[in-house]
């Protein structure tokens, strides 16, 4: 049984680009992620402890987006789905959206979004 914990517009600042003023400027961002997870034990306890923490999964989403610059936001995308399958054992699969708002593109564009979708099982043939 898949369930989804759904966290929308997380906003955080930072230093991502391909252009050194959006390196030493910065600029916001904002990340949603899809979490899949399955709620069976929640329902019997009613024990955060038995479901994922969304307050720490925001925590360490803004941690991971903070702590080193990338070139490219589809980096920073794949960076929170591996470190989120990795560090939250519950979790089965995650869409991460990064979005990069009013980029430097040379016209009127509200934001650039990438996508990312990732199972447990990806990750762990990738470490294999």
């Amino acid at each position: 049984m898949e369930n989804i914990i759904r966290i929308k517009k997380a906003v955080f600042y930072g230093y991502h680009g391909v252009r050194s003023e959006e390196q030493s400027v910065g600029s916001q961002y904002e990340a949603d992620v899809d979490i899949y997870t399955d709620f069976r034990y929640t329902s019997k306890s009613d024990n955060l402890n038995d479901t994922i923490d969304y307050q720490r999964v925001y925590q360490f989403m803004n941690k991971l987006a903070l702590e080193r610059k990338y070139y490219l936001i589809e980096s920073v995308a794949l960076i929170i789905a591996d470190q989120l399958l990795i560090n939250f054992p519950r979790i089965i699969k995650v869409c991460v959206r990064v979005r990069k708002e009013n980029p430097p593109l040379g016209g009127v564009v509200d934001s650039v979004e990438v996508e990312v979708v990732k199972t447990r099982d990806e990750l762990e043939t990738k470490n294999v």
